[in-house]
């Protein structure tokens, strides 16, 4: 039996449109998001209500610009899995806080991580966690040093 948060949503346009505007500013009032979708408040309000409830969107965060966050640890790790692990190393990973954002992909590597960690001590030791997570065979951390 599927519980409500475990069905899969496919997005539509106008869900598309709402997350859209959430991206560029995740407080934007819902009359505004309506009015540019031409859509109801109260269609908007039930379109984010069912997103939210479905388990489509995970919540909301605060993006700090980058020149005011100089203090924090970023960093892409590269992750090898062994065999057919990745859903479980993927489970694991997503309870991680310090994992902002988390790809599968193609070739050599299985998944890349982005990590942010407010002190090279707490880098180091969120990628000690990834490292004993079972099924995580090898990984490759590079450091961000700057965004152009």
């Amino acid at each position: 039996m599927i519980r409500q948060n475990e069905a899969k949503h496919i997005f539509d346009d106008l869900d598309r449109g709402i997350v859209g505007h959430l991206r560029v500013d995740g407080r934007a009032p819902l009359n505004k998001i309506a009015e540019a979708l031409g859509v109801s408040r109260g269609t908007v309000q039930n379109r984010l209500d069912r997103l939210l409830d479905s388990g489509a969107l995970l919540g909301f965060t605060v993006r700090v610009r980058q020149d005011y966050d100089v203090d924090m640890v970023r960093a892409i790790m590269l992750v090898e899995v062994v065999g057919r692990s990745t859903t479980q190393v993927i489970r694991k990973m997503r309870g991680i806080p310090a994992i902002q954002a988390l790809h599968t992909t193609n070739g050599n590597w299985d998944l890349i991580a982005e990590i942010r960690a407010s002190s090279l001590s707490d880098f180091d030791m969120v990628l000690r966690e990834i490292r004993l997570i079972d099924g995580v065979l090898n990984s490759e951390t590079s450091i961000m040093l700057s965004s152009v």
